[in-house]
């Protein structure tokens, strides 16, 4: 049986007996991946093309039914309880975690889909703050959760699109929708290419030699999440300049560089550099697709090295940690590519690494980050992964 296999299995037995001591009953088990993207950064939200991964970090959620409007929560990770009243979830973000589960909820029943009560028990395996998509994944296994115990059920889609709305609206993150899409889509060994205007995507077979090595610098700058805001309404501003020329551009995936260059002396530098970043981080999508469908792992990973220059030349979302990483990475035997991954100013790269190279990899770059910073790194290993579910 496989490691994965056997780690996950004790997961949620474990967490059915957490469950059985506080509850008295048995409960049905919920998970939902976190994801790395391989490539296509700050792009979902400009209307553009993504590829991501799910990992084989988990949320899980752990549930029973309860015959009044009350969804008790408890979290493992805060080791915290919270009572939330399905009749009183409104109000802004309270920048705690629970605005996850309140939005979850409230964005269900906005939705028209009835709730009841439940008891919850949430164990999250996904680091926070480290650009893997913990909160979608905490997003899409309570929504699971929340359905099952009210006996109903939404498609992936309608899902994905509810828990992107519920970050939207009470974790205060405008999100693209590229975290909660490939948590409910992910499949087992495949990336995804999503076209985040259509929602047309394409499963991309990750061949079985290599391995997805996320590499957690153990730092997240405070200002990460208004600064993500600011780069959305960066792009918007550029839309709007160019709108002018080009009226039948809606987001920046409607434009060429050819148009960039052609109108771009009217845009302010900063802005001009967003755009610049989001135009060709679309084509390096499309590329990288056309490399990995091919087996071309070399052009992959080349693309990926081009797409963390330009999110730290032109986005300028990268840090001093994140550069290091992937400088060193570029050094390694067996590591096809690497790069940021996540919204930036901390948390992981992603590398993709020969199978058989795996352990000289984190050996060497364990070494060499620890000695110029004075810090450890995590890592973690994984094959492209399955999406969420019941266990």
């Amino acid at each position: 049986m496989p490691s994965s296999v056997v780690r996950a299995e004790s997961i949620a037995d474990s967490l059915a007996e957490r469950f059985v001591r506080s509850y008295g009953t048995r409960p049905q088990i919920f998970r939902a991946p976190g994801r790395v993207n391989l490539i296509g950064e700050h792009t979902d939200y400009n209307d553009g093309f993504v590829m991501p991964a799910a990992i084989d970090l988990y949320t899980w959620v752990a549930a029973s039914q309860r015959s009044d409007r009350l969804v008790q929560v408890q979290s493992d990770q805060f080791a915290e309880t919270v009572d939330l009243s399905l009749d009183a979830l409104a109000g802004p973000p309270r920048k705690h975690w629970s605005d996850f589960i309140r939005g979850v909820a409230a964005t269900i029943q906005a939705a028209g889909h009835g709730l009841k009560g439940a008891n919850l028990v949430v164990d999250g395996q996904v680091p926070i703050g480290a650009g893997l998509s913990s909160s979608a994944s905490l997003e899409v296994s309570t929504a699971l959760a929340l359905l099952w115990a009210a006996g109903l059920e939404l498609p992936p889609l309608e899902l994905a699109k509810i828990c992107q709305r519920a970050e939207h609206e009470y974790a205060g993150t405008r999100c693209g929708i590229m975290d909660q899409f490939i948590a409910t889509f992910g499949r087992s060994g495949h990336a995804l290419m999503l076209d985040c205007r259509s929602l047309e995507h394409k499963m991309l077979p990750i061949p079985a030699g290599v391995r997805l090595v996320m590499c957690n610098s153990m730092v997240k700058h405070e200002l990460a999440a208004g600064e993500y805001n600011r780069r959305r309404a960066d792009c918007e501003s550029g839309v709007r300049i160019l709108r002018q020329h080009l009226p039948n551009v809606v987001a920046l995936r409607d434009l060429a560089l050819a148009d960039l260059d052609r109108y771009g002396n009217e845009l302010p530098e900063v802005v001009y550099r967003r755009c610049r970043h989001v135009i060709r981080e679309n084509e390096r999508v499309l590329a990288a697709a056309d490399a990995l469908q091919g087996g071309d792992l070399a052009r992959f990973g080349q693309l990926m090295y081009e797409s963390h220059a330009s999110l730290h030349d032109d986005y300028e979302v990268s840090c001093r940690e994140l550069d290091l990483l992937v400088e060193v990475a570029s050094t390694c035997e067996g590591v096809h590519g690497a790069r940021m991954t996540g919204g930036g100013f901390g948390g992981c790269t992603v590398n993709l690494v020969r199978s058989d190279a795996v352990d000289r990899f984190k050996n060497r770059i364990t070494e060499a980050y620890g000695k110029a910073t004075g810090k450890a790194l995590d890592i973690f290993v994984s094959a492209a992964a399955q999406g969420a579910g019941a266990w």
